[in-house]
This record gives structure tokens, sequence and C-alpha cells, in this order.
């Protein structure tokens, strides 16, 4: 069993940066794939990105490529989404995810994946 908690979202203005943090619990962590997801009102659950359970694959949906980077440290057992040049767009409740299949390769683009959830946390951003 994997309990996951982020944290780090609010408000900032276009153009601004945030950093999401969770932090899962369970030994296994580091034997998992995990991903972010966000979704806003009226719109389905949408990959935003993920990494492999070692950290040395990523993945990026188009829309956040080259301005948001995932990484992980499984001695603190944290994955973090770090969000430059932030847009009204990325405007959503941002979650984070573990996949329970072990040591995948690839990390999963598809939220019906991934095994565990955390609450999620807020991201606005005006503009």
């Amino acid at each position: 069993q994997v309990q996951l908690v982020e944290s780090g979202g609010g408000l900032v203005q276009a153009g601004g940066s945030l950093r999401l943090s969770c932090a899962a619990s369970g030994r296994t962590f580091s034997n998992y794939a995990m991903g972010w997801f966000r979704q806003s009102p009226g719109k389905e659950r949408e990959f935003v990105s993920g990494i492999k359970w070692s950290g040395g694959i990523t993945a990026y949906a188009d829309s956040v490529k080259g301005r948001f980077t995932i990484s992980r440290d499984n001695a603190k057992n944290t994955v973090y989404l770090q969000m430059n040049s932030l847009k009204p767009e990325d405007t959503a409740v941002y979650y984070c995810a573990a996949d329970s299949v072990v040591f995948l390769t690839v990390p999963p683009r598809r939220a019906s994946a991934y095994d565990y959830w955390g609450q999620g946390t807020q991201v606005t951003v005006s503009s």
C-alpha cells in the first residue's frame, strides 16, 4: 500500500514558477513508476508527466514539454514537478500517482494504469 500527499500548489502569475512535491509512504515507492496528472473543471484528468522507478526515463505531455521537469528522490520517497513559465491554461488540480507494477521501463500515460493517487493540490495561474 502506498499513500501519496501532494504539496506546493498555489496562486502564481503567468510566467511564474511553482514546485510541486509528492511525498509517499511505503517501502516499495522506489520500485514504482510515478506520474503527475491534472484536472480542471469540466475536463478529463490528463497526463502531465511521468518518471521511471529509477528516474532514468521521463515523459511529458506536449503542452508542458520544455517548461515542466519531473524528478524523484527515492531516498526521500518524494517525486517533484518543477513548473516554469506557467500559463493560465495550466490552472488545474494536480495529482500524483503511483503505478504498482514494479520496475516499469516507461512510465504510463494512461490514468487507468496507476493504482494509487494523492488528494491533489490546486494550481492557479493568473493572467
